[in-house]
């Protein structure tokens, strides 16, 4: 699978997931068996709910992985688990405006791969200030994309952004114009960071109904009924996307005993 090149040299196959764990600690058992296959090359985590000095590190180390992290207690975090070296590490959007975002954005870069993994708030309800902190959450995120990268590289910004794309991408938008994941004011702020030059990776591959990342506890059999939402994303510049091979979400991590509420969503590069 192209392990451990040196940073100039070709990656061949890479594969990169996405998984909000909704509890890191508490999905270590379903994150065992999955990562036992050896497929997993590239692993961005998001509301991890743990701090860094109880963060699981030999848990990745001992699998392979490097691991870079930060995190809060019972609230946010995020981390990414690498097989290939990483380097460029960052957290937050450098921009000064509030340190305290740093576990919900976390930088790097793999081989010549550039990623930005984002816990985007999910924002209460359209009058709580959480939203509006998350309509100028992807205000920045644009803003460090012109500060820091070129459409013409390879970046690769994912994990859970707490957006319903199009109306396809959630079980009876009808409902839910006025929700904060699909209102027309999130869509949009959404579609100005993509228009910097991003496009959606899985939608290239996958483009039809019923695809989904995220299916609520509080709805009964969700799964089973195909109730979702896809709120869980890989957007990547034009010559990354080309580069891309297929994407798929892994379903049945959300079957597992004690699974989070989303599962883990896989694209694969050919680079």
């Amino acid at each position: 699978m192209g392990k451990r090149r040196g940073d100039g040299d070709p990656l061949g196959r890479l594969r990169v997931a996405t998984f909000n764990v909704n509890s890191l600690r508490s999905r270590l058992p379903i994150l065992e068996r999955w990562l036992l296959q050896g497929e997993v090359d590239v692993l961005g985590l998001q509301e991890t709910k743990v701090e860094d000095r109880s963060f699981p590190e030999d848990f990745f180390r001992d699998r392979g992985y490097e691991v870079i992290f930060r995190g809060q207690k019972a609230y946010n975090g995020v981390a990414v688990a690498s097989r290939l070296p990483m380097t460029e590490v960052a957290f937050g959007f450098g921009d000064g405006e509030s340190p305290g975002d740093e576990p919900r954005m976390v930088r790097c870069t793999v081989g010549g791969m550039k990623i930005i993994n984002s816990y985007v708030p999910q924002g209460k309800a359209l009058d709580h200030p959480d939203y509006a902190y998350k309509l100028r959450f992807f205000q920045r995120l644009r803003a460090l994309l012109e500060r820091d990268h070129r459409p013409e590289d390879f970046v690769l910004w994912m994990g859970d952004l707490n957006v319903v794309p199009t109306d396809r991408d959630v079980t009876h938008p009808e409902n839910k114009r006025q929700h904060v994941c699909v209102h027309e004011g999130v869509r949009m702020a959404l579609e100005d960071v993509l228009s910097w030059g991003l496009e959606d990776v899985f939608r290239r591959h996958r483009p039809g109904d019923g695809e989904f990342s995220f299916w609520d506890y509080r709805v009964p059999r969700a799964l089973e009924r195909n109730i979702g939402w896809r709120i869980d994303h890989f957007f990547a510049t034009s010559p990354l996307a080309r580069a891309s091979t297929g994407a798929f979400v892994e379903r049945e991590l959300r079957r597992e005993e004690r699974p989070s509420d989303h599962t883990a969503v896989v694209a694969d590069f050919s680079l």
